[in-house]
């Protein structure tokens, strides 16, 4: 199982946005398809809304790979 680590630069990212992000899917498409054909957990659940909003500290599953969404550390001033 290959585990990603994705840090969220913003509030959220979409689900379809963040499978293309990660390189797991090649396509905006492909992102789409594989979310309602119900291939993707966020939390361990099946996840079928492909603009769902995916917030630091979710985990996001799919094609046995596993996502980590992280925050990133507030700038040091």
């Amino acid at each position: 199982m290959q585990i990603l680590e994705f840090d969220l630069d913003g509030e959220y990212v979409e689900l379809k946005q963040l499978l293309k992000l990660t390189d797991l899917v090649s396509s905006g498409g492909e992102a789409k398809m594989a979310i309602s054909e119900g291939l993707v957990l966020v939390d361990g659940a099946v996840e079928l809304r492909k603009a769902c909003k995916i917030r630091a500290g979710q985990q996001v599953e799919f094609n046995d790979s596993v996502i980590h969404v992280l925050a990133l550390p507030p700038e040091a001033e």
